[in-house]
């Protein structure tokens, strides 16, 4: 296990002060707040922390509601909303100097048999043929040094591959909305179903709304030709995987409109499975000196 990753566990690990109530820290982002993912993984930490271990997580809701402070800790408070013969659901509410910064509602069920259908998954390069993340970001010429340190430190965790150009590596002229990434972990994970999810729901803040910056011809926020920040975000967990082997997340965009973009995508197993969907909105603004594309 790297120490990146290992360092990211630590992150995750929180801390319990009281019954049903956890407190996390944070650590420095690309931009200068809180990483979205960061919260939303460690409020379904907190989440999970009262479910029992053979109900895993199969959905979440969540509102971003104001910036987090890096400086500060961040107090998770859990309701349980239900506890059912089947259904568990729980309700956190994140708490930074006084208030919410973050809400999430989680649901988590007991295995059952069912119908099972699933989307074919798309085709795409095998990752080992792609460059890795820090190959990419070190060949940008155009980009600030420190902005790419600060990239490949953010997410030295993670194994993120891009099949295409990402939005700072090539911009200027839209794009299809579309884009494809794959991801693991950088080590191997304990057998815990929570501790999965849990990172894949890290990762799945890092990219979904590049597709946005695609169709404007949109560099984001490496170049500084956008502004914003993530608004909601969905997840519905379908089948069993693992974060620490290659998942593809495979990412569009079907609509931006009024300073705000919609994000949807689907994530599969090396071998095909559809285990993801996720869905996200942020705030994609483009500088008033600039003008719309």
């Amino acid at each position: 296990m790297s120490q990146a990753l290992q360092d990211l566990l630590d992150l995750l690990d929180l801390e319990q002060i009281e019954e049903d109530i956890f407190r996390g820290r944070s650590r420095s982002a690309v931009v200068p707040r809180v990483f979205g993912g960061q919260v939303a993984a460690q409020a379904l930490v907190a989440a999970g922390r009262t479910v029992p271990e053979d109900r895993p997580a199969h959905s979440l809701h969540a509102y971003f509601l104001r910036p987090g402070d890096p400086g500060a800790p961040i107090v998770y408070t859990v309701d349980r909303i239900r506890d059912g013969r089947s259904f568990t659901t729980r309700r956190v509410v994140a708490v930074q100097h006084g208030k919410p910064i973050f809400h999430l509602s989680a649901s988590f069920q007991l295995y059952e048999d069912g119908l099972d259908h699933q989307e074919r998954m798309p085709d795409a390069p095998d990752p080992a043929t792609l460059p890795t993340g820090e190959e990419r970001l070190r060949g940008y010429g155009h980009l600030d040094p420190e902005v790419v340190e600060r990239f490949l430190e953010a997410r030295a965790a993670v194994d993120l591959r891009y099949v295409d150009e990402p939005p700072y590596g090539k911009f200027g002229e839209p794009r299809e909305p579309h884009s494809q990434v794959w991801f693991r972990t950088n080590g191997k994970l304990a057998d815990d179903p929570l501790l999965h999810v849990v990172l894949a729901t890290y990762v799945s803040d890092m990219t979904l709304l590049d597709s946005v910056l695609l169709a404007h011809g949109r560099g984001g926020w490496a170049v500084g030709d956008v502004v914003g920040a993530s608004l909601d975000h969905a997840m519905w967990f379908h089948r069993p995987f693992r974060a620490d082997e290659w998942l593809l997340y495979d990412q569009e965009s079907p609509s931006a409109y009024g300073g705000r973009g919609l994000g949807q995508a689907r994530i599969y197993t090396q071998d095909g499975r559809l285990a993801i969907t996720v869905i996200q909105e942020g705030v994609v603004r483009v500088p008033r000196e600039q003008g719309p594309s």
